[in-house]
């Protein structure tokens, strides 16, 4: 398999590092080039043939990688004269690439499981795959809006007004791509990657898909990054997130837990967060662990809304978690109902299925998705229903007490924590973790 980095920038914003006499790319990170942790992750996975695109004092980055055999790779470069932007240089590059193959920015550090990620490209049959993941400022990122099946839309500019809610959904900068985009840069001219080249196939209809993933991916562009870098290898965080690696998971309800529980909850109007959820979420950010929503949504089978408004409910949590800097790394819901007999049901949705809790359905989906251990991992909740959903997926359970407080009486269980809210059982989880 092979890579592509693009590594031809300046790097104004880390001039205090590189002082002129470095390449970006070539940054100290904990002892080492930046360039070198990317091409040690990539030889992780197998991607042993390197392409590096260089510009700028690229020289310096040929003396310290030759040919890449002391590295256990091959590599070979192109070399701007002149600038093409991110992706000018795809002109030169469709005689030197494969039929498929990864890129990515040469500002990057990561660890990724290439191989899950090539295989949702394989089994999408797409034409270009984007890495994309929620970060702690999506109010100021460029966004994408996918839909049900991870296919791009279209782009959200952060220069947009949002008065509207939107998902945190950022591209991360590293894709896999049909050797055939190259044939979307007819001449050597500069040109971006996204504006230019994936925007354009999105509107003509080509299968560019968003493929969602927790891993760790940042762009080490500035000084802050890099120390938040070095902070984030000295815990142990980024390795543990690759997805190579069993993940540890808090599951959490949503009405009653992260948001007031208002009885059914159909109306974006209607929804406000619980006053701890933002705190609470962002310690599951920080602990390394997963954040998942798991709700059973019966406002759908029950004709009081539609899946696009409960969808827009979710943009709306997404989007005040991302305001304070706090994200979940998905939202499940269940929008069925087995039980017949109101006047405005939605016959479609009400039916026996395996994703309302307490079955595990959306649990397991997750699991496979993300590779959860869930012996591991945690059920958080208001209701009998969480907890009785927990211990059917082998997780251990915590309830809280704001929302119905497990007065729904629905099952006898006993969780393993009772908590006052949801900051309180998280706090109690990561002590015990």
């Amino acid at each position: 398999m092979q890579a592509v980095i693009m590594a031809g920038g300046k790097g104004t914003r880390l001039a205090a590092l590189t002082k002129d006499e470095i390449p970006k790319p070539m940054v100290e990170v904990a002892g080492k080039p930046l360039l070198l942790w990317q091409v040690e992750r990539l030889k992780d996975h197998g991607i042993t043939d390197i392409l590096m695109v260089i510009g700028h004092l690229g020289e310096k980055i040929q003396e310290f990688f030759g040919d890449g055999e002391r590295f256990g790779v091959r590599i070979r470069y192109f070399v701007e004269e002149t600038p093409l932007g991110t992706a000018g240089s795809f002109y030169y590059l469709k005689d030197m690439v494969e039929e498929t193959f990864f890129m990515m920015s040469g500002d990057l550090f990561f660890d990724i499981d290439f191989g899950r990620m090539l295989a949702f490209h394989e089994k999408k049959k797409a034409a270009a795959t984007l890495f994309v993941h929620p970060n702690g400022h999506p109010y100021d990122s460029d966004l994408l809006v996918l839909d049900e099946d991870d296919r791009v839309r279209k782009f959200d500019s952060k220069h947009n007004t949002r008065d509207y809610w939107y998902e945190n959904c950022v591209n991360a900068g590293i894709f896999v791509f049909n050797r055939k985009i190259c044939d979307r840069v007819p001449e050597p001219v500069k040109r971006n990657l996204e504006n230019d080249v994936i925007q354009g196939m999105i509107q003509d209809g080509e299968s560019v898909y968003g493929y969602r993933s927790p891993e760790y991916v940042k762009d080490v562009g500035t000084v802050d990054r890099i120390q938040q870098t070095l902070k984030d290898i000295e815990r142990g965080f980024i390795a543990e997130k690759s997805l190579s690696r069993k993940q540890k998971c808090i599951f959490l309800d949503r009405d009653g837990t992260i948001n007031q529980y208002r009885g059914l909850v159909y109306k974006e109007e209607d929804f406000e967060l619980e006053p701890c959820a933002v705190q609470a979420v962002k310690r599951i950010n920080q602990s390394g662990r997963l954040g998942i929503v798991i709700t059973n949504q019966p406002v759908v089978a029950r004709g009081l809304c539609g899946i696009e408004d409960v969808e827009n409910i979710h943009r709306k949590l997404s989007s005040l978690l991302g305001k304070e800097g706090a994200f979940l790394d998905d939202i499940l819901f269940c929008p069925h109902h087995p039980d017949k007999g109101y006047p405005e049901e939605n016959p479609a949705y009400k039916i026996p299925c395996e994703c309302r809790k307490p079955k595990t359905g959306l649990v397991e989906q997750a699991a496979e998705k993300y590779n959860i251990d869930l012996s591991a991992s945690w059920m958080v909740g208001d209701t009998t229903i969480d907890i009785q959903t927990g211990i059917n997926a082998g997780m251990r359970t915590a309830l809280v007490l704001t929302g119905e407080a497990g007065k729904d009486k629905k099952y006898d269980v006993t969780p393993d924590l009772v908590c006052r809210d949801l900051l309180e059982a998280v706090e109690k989880i990561l002590e015990m973790d």
